[in-house]
């Protein structure tokens, strides 16, 4: 992780972590898998938790939760812990609700089970904000040929994918607008299916600011490994 980061005042991430992870097919919640000696989420809050911009770290757990309070971070004085809701926007609007209305702060969102995330990339973001002050993400351009399906499992057809990106974490946003326009939508029963999508919904066009291609999430269990090779390089290139 880089040692030089843009100082923004009251930036405050959040991290939803009350869903379970069917597709890991385990036992535990995804976030709770070990990772080179430490649960997903470890991990995951360390980068945030280290990173000297972020003032506080929200991460919205479910009420069946009983591993949190085994982890390191779960005592952390930057660290608050909020219910979260049945669906990620739910957990993710839980948490913003901490934030007082009238508050400047910038909420960085991020998920549990990216748990490669650099402080460069945290950077890459904090530094667009004057060019994108209506918030950005985190992405990458679509390298691969696109296809999609048609209802029997054959090719429908392929998609240009000049201009497709995909959308990582974190992304990021002034909280007061996020918490509005996440509200509005999820009353409006808008498929939120990240914070972007919302403000998207709201009119708001957020900036794509071009993230590392290490930043995975561990979705199938053979994200698991790929993200500890990761991880490995990442620790051995500091």
């Amino acid at each position: 992780m880089t040692q030089t980061s843009t100082v923004i005042p009251d930036l405050v991430a959040i991290v939803p972590a009350a869903g379970i992870g069917r597709r890991m097919g385990a036992t535990i919640p995804k976030q709770y898998l070990p990772l080179l000696g430490k649960p997903i989420l470890a991990h995951t809050l360390d980068a945030l938790l280290s990173h000297p911009s972020v003032v506080r770290v929200i991460v919205a757990l479910s009420a069946d939760d009983i591993w949190f309070d085994s982890l390191d971070a779960a005592h952390h004085p930057k660290l608050t812990r909020v219910l979260g809701g049945k669906e990620r926007a739910d957990s993710v609007l839980a948490a913003l609700n901490v934030i007082a209305d009238d508050s400047k702060a910038l909420a960085l969102v991020h998920d549990a089970a990216r748990p490669c995330l650099t402080h460069s990339d945290i950077d890459a973001l904090l530094s667009s904000c004057d060019r994108f002050p209506q918030g950005a993400i985190l992405a990458m351009p679509v390298r691969d040929t696109m296809k999609r399906a048609a209802k029997d499992g054959c090719i429908d057809t392929t998609v240009c994918r000049d201009a497709l990106w995909h959308a990582l974490t974190p992304q990021l946003f002034p909280a007061a607008s996020l918490k509005l326009n996440l509200k509005q939508a999820l009353e409006a029963g808008v498929a939120v299916t990240d914070e972007a999508s919302a403000m998207e919904w709201a009119g708001v066009h957020p900036g794509l600011v071009s993230g590392r291609a290490d930043n995975i999430k561990v979705t199938h269990p053979d994200d698991l490994q790929l993200a500890g090779l990761f991880l490995q390089a990442q620790q051995q290139r500091n």
